[in-house]
């Protein structure tokens, strides 16, 4: 059952070194406020999933909190590449990294399997694809009805998953819109959910075919407005693209990486703060 708690005592609580995190979001709802306490926090060997790692997993990747990165696609949406995913795969630095590469359909048929516990995921794809040869989880199977080829891949079962989202009431249920990833089947197939969220209302006034995640899924629910910037939440604020760009630099060099980690994420006491220091408060939209 979903607690009301700050985000700073959730991931001290829920998040053990070693763990296996999946922080979701597709887009838009991107839970950099948890990434930044994780960070803060020093969490490390983290064996970390997402679909589409960009800024907050190279900020984390930067930070030395990652040993493996499972995923499907990695980059700065609209920039680039991922300069301390780069420098952690080539050189190392700040430590060895794991990959672990999958196809979107892939990555997305798994978490759906462990979301409804079953042991894997299968397919049709990979017909051709030299992505097997490089990822030993990708297995072929025979259907036991048709006899056809197809591919299977194990079920995704993060010990933790994080995800952002627009509304919660004092419950602790979960309304979320707009672009929706795989962030419902991500909480339902994780052992433990850390969910921050916009803002906390008395009645959610979902309408009908919303997203709700009950309370009963969740085990924390924090309070973190602008919790998604600098990416965008929709119906509050929009996405901070000045700070994508920006991020392609700052990011190229360890010393001008580790500067403003040390400035804007060590340096504060929380997402709040570093808000106002980087002055990337966004204006909220009319809802």
């Amino acid at each position: 059952m979903a607690e009301i708690t700050s985000l700073r005592s959730a991931v001290q609580r829920l998040i053990l070194d070693g763990d296996t995190v999946a922080l979701e979001g597709f887009t838009h709802l991107i839970p950099f406020a948890a990434g930044h306490e994780i960070i803060r926090q020093r969490k490390s060997d983290l064996t970390l999933i997402r679909m589409t790692p960009d800024v907050i997993y190279d900020q984390l990747i930067g930070a030395g909190c990652v040993r493996k990165l499972i995923f499907s696609w990695g980059g700065n949406p609209g920039v680039g590449s991922l300069h301390r995913l780069r420098d952690a795969v080539e050189a190392d630095w700040p430590r060895a990294l794991e990959l672990e590469e999958h196809s979107h359909a892939d990555l997305a048929n798994a978490y759906v399997a462990g979301a409804s516990n079953l042991p894997f995921a299968v397919m049709r794809g990979y017909a051709g694809c030299e992505l097997p040869a490089h990822n030993p989880t990708i297995r072929t199977i025979v259907c036991p009805f048709t006899g056809e080829q197809l591919a299977a891949v194990p079920a995704v079962r993060p010990d933790v998953t994080v995800i952002h989202a627009q509304k919660a009431d004092r419950k602790g249920n979960v309304l979320l819109w707009g672009i929706l990833g795989v962030q419902r089947e991500a909480v339902l197939c994780a052992k433990r959910s850390i969910v921050t969220v916009e803002e906390i209302v008395d009645k959610l006034d979902a309408w009908p075919n919303a997203c709700v995640l009950p309370a009963w899924v969740i085990d924390a629910v924090c309070e973190v407005p602008y919790g998604a910037t600098p990416s965008y939440a929709h119906g509050y604020y929009s996405r901070d693209n000045q700070f994508y760009r920006a991020w392609d630099g700052i990011s190229r060099g360890r010393d001008s990486f580790n500067d403003w980690i040390d400035h804007y994420v060590y340096g504060v006491a929380d997402f709040e703060e570093f808000l106002s220091a980087a002055s990337l408060k966004p204006r909220k939209e009319q809802l």
